[in-house]
C-alpha cells in the first residue's frame, strides 16, 4: 500500500524504482564500468561515438575564452574536444560518479591539460553553481540517466549566461521501424555480452541499452528543451537517429 511518504517512481532501464534510488543505482553502474568505459564506447559503437562527438563540436563551434560546463562529463571526452577546438578556455566537468572523474583527471594530466579543467562531483538536477555562470552547457549520453531530465534542463538554463548555448548528445529513436528493430536486436543481444567480455559487467550494459529505449523521442525531448526556457531550439539526427543532437539558446 502506498503511503503519503512513498517515493514517486521512475525507470531504471525497464525496471520501475523509487526516484530516491535511481541516482545511487546509476552511480553503481558507472562506478563498476569506469575503468573500461572508454574502451566499451569504442567497441559497442565501432568507434562511431567519436564521429558523433566531432559533429557536436562542429555544430557548437567553440570560441576562445568560453567557459564550458560539461555535465555527466565522466572521463572528459567532450571537454578535451571543446578545449582543443576553442584554442583556450576553461571546462568544468561535473559527474555524479567520482570514479569516472578520477579516470578523466588522469587522462587530463597525461595530456598536460589539467590547468584548463575543474572536476566536480555533483548532481545535474541541483548544480552547485551560481546563475548566469557559463557560456556553454553540454551533456553527452548522460541525460537519460538523470532521475528527472526536465529538472536538469531547467538547471542548465539557470547556470547559462544570457546568450549561452545548450547542446545535448543522446541516443534516440530511429524513424524507420525496420531499422529500429535491427538496432534493437544488436543492442539487446550483443552489447551486454560485450560488457561481460570487456568490463566483466553484463548487467550494467543491459541497463544502458534498456535506458536508451525508455528515453523520449526527438520531438518529445525538443519540447522539454523548450519548456526549460530555451529558444531557437533544433535537433539533428546522427546515423539515421541512433543518436541525436539537441541545441538551444538562452536568449
Amino acid at each position: 500500500m502506498m503511503t503519503e511518504n512513498s517515493d514517486n517512481t521512475t525507470h531504471f532501464g525497464f525496471t520501475d524504482v523509487p526516484e530516491s534510488e535511481k541516482a545511487g543505482r546509476v552511480q553503481g553502474v558507472f562506478t563498476s564500468v569506469a575503468s573500461k568505459y572508454d574502451v566499451m564506447n569504442d567497441a559497442m559503437s565501432f568507434g562511431v561515438h567519436r564521429i558523433w562527438k566531432d559533429a557536436m563540436m562542429d555544430w557548437l563551434a567553440p570560441r576562445p575564452g568560453q567557459q564550458l560546463l560539461d555535465v555527466a562529463g565522466g572521463t572528459g571526452d567532450i571537454s578535451f574536444k571543446f578545449l582543443k577546438r576553442a584554442g583556450h578556455g576553461h571546462s568544468t566537468v561535473l559527474d555524479i560518479t567520482e570514479s569516472m572523474l578520477v579516470e578523466g583527471r588522469q587522462r587530463a594530466e597525461a595530456g598536460a591539460m589539467g590547468d584548463s579543467l575543474d572536476w566536480v562531483v555533483g548532481d545535474a538536477m541541483a548544480l552547485p553553481f551560481a546563475d548566469n555562470t557559463f557560456d556553454v552547457y553540454t551533456i553527452s549520453f548522460g541525460i537519460r540517466n538523470v532521475t528527472r531530465p526536465q529538472e536538469a534542463l531547467n538547471e542548465a538554463y539557470r547556470v547559462l549566461k544570457p546568450g549561452g548555448r545548450l547542446m545535448v548528445l543522446e541516443f534516440s529513436q530511429i524513424p524507420n521501424e525496420m531499422m529500429q528493430k535491427v538496432y534493437d536486436l544488436y543492442s539487446f543481444n550483443v552489447i551486454p555480452k560485450m560488457g561481460k567480455a570487456i568490463a566483466n559487467d553484463a548487467d550494467s550494459y543491459q541497463y544502458l541499452v534498456e535506458s536508451i529505449r525508455k528515453f523520449p523521442d526527438q520531438d518529445t525531448f525538443l519540447s522539454m528543451v523548450r519548456a526549460a526556457g530555451f529558444e531557437n531550439t533544433k535537433y539533428r539526427n546522427l546515423t539515421m537517429g541512433v543518436a541525436c543532437l539537441h541545441s538551444g539558446w538562452k536568449i
